[in-house]
């Protein structure tokens, strides 16, 4: 019987490929800087739900798979959804990571003006969450919101450090850019890119796909992966249980960090040294302005359409 129900959880279902095209759009958001792949799954509808999963992995689970009783773990894990959801995480960091490099290399200017346009409508998502009951909840959290937009404003505007090429900074790295990479708001790319480890990070990882990295890349790259494993199991306990307890002020405070984080993605910027740039304001009105708003309010619309397609799916996913 377990062994059918493990045969069972392989066997690929409509809602699976569903889930894998989740996951593909939450990898092509993790590798953008600005961008967080908890954005995503927040507008899906199946943010709760992953970070309940996540948390799954715990005493409980180990003793399941100790005693080799392999449905009841796959169960208690939501195996199945972390699986398909993982693959297309992957094949999205995989695939796109070369578009998003050409776009925000050769079209910056457009492709900004996207990201600006469905950050600014996710976080409207976000706050319509919040649901005060009463005049004094609404302040408070418009409070915490506001508070939370200044520091992820000022977070974005920080310079890089310098770059640690030794194993425990990408341990360390690692472990901090994941817990930034599932929280709504706060990229783990750009998170990566202050600790300066982005650069180095996604060329290991160009170099591994083109099975062309060296065995000392490939070891610093497990070990990055290390440190996202192990800041993702302790920080979704801690979220989950944040969730579960506070969550008008933790949505208020999301919904924040995603207006704060709208610096970094501002249309119009000026390099000022290799790989830093300088929001501007443009000099006139004209046809770039022009192709920026139009851009962003499509993506606006498009972020909506995906919030109402997640919300209609909210009672399938649902929260573990």
């Amino acid at each position: 019987m377990e062994f059918q129900g493990v045969s069972k959880l392989i066997q690929l279902e409509r809602k699976d490929l569903a889930q894998i095209a989740r996951g593909f759009l939450m990898g092509g958001a993790d590798i953008i800087p600005g961008v967080s792949g908890g954005t995503v799954a927040l507008i899906l509808g199946i943010y709760e739900r992953l970070v309940g999963a996540i948390s799954h992995i715990d005493g409980r689970l180990i003793a399941l798979l100790a005693r080799r009783q392999w449905s009841k773990a796959a169960e208690h894990f939501d195996c199945r959804f972390l699986l398909t959801l993982g693959l297309g995480i992957l094949t999205g960091v995989a695939c796109l990571a070369k578009l998003m490099h050409y776009l925000l290399l050769e079209q910056r200017t457009y492709t900004l003006a996207v990201f600006f346009g469905m950050i600014l409508a996710s976080s409207f998502i976000v706050m319509r969450m919040m649901q005060p009951r009463d005049a004094t909840q609404r302040a408070a959290c418009y409070f915490l919101a506001a508070g939370a937009a200044l520091f992820a404003f000022w977070l974005v505007g920080l310079q890089a450090v310098v770059f640690h090429d030794h194993l425990a900074y990408f341990f360390l790295s690692g472990m901090i850019a994941i817990c930034a990479m599932i929280l709504p708001g706060i990229s783990g790319s750009y998170i990566l890119l202050l600790l300066g480890a982005y650069v180095t990070v996604t060329g290991i990882i160009k170099d591994v796909v083109a099975l062309k990295s060296t065995s000392r890349e490939f070891v610093s790259l497990l070990v990055f992966a290390a440190g996202c494993a192990c800041g993702l199991i302790g920080f979704s306990k801690l979220l989950k249980w944040l969730l579960a307890r506070f969550h008008m002020p933790i949505m208020a405070m999301l919904g924040g960090f995603m207006i704060g984080s709208l610096r970094l993605m501002w249309p119009f910027q000026e390099m000022i040294a290799e790989k830093r740039y300088a929001q501007v304001m443009p000099p006139s009105w004209n046809q770039e302005v022009t192709v920026c708003l139009v851009l962003a309010i499509v993506a606006m619309l498009a972020v909506l359409m995906l919030e109402r397609v997640g919300s209609a799916g909210k009672l399938e996913h649902g929260a573990v």
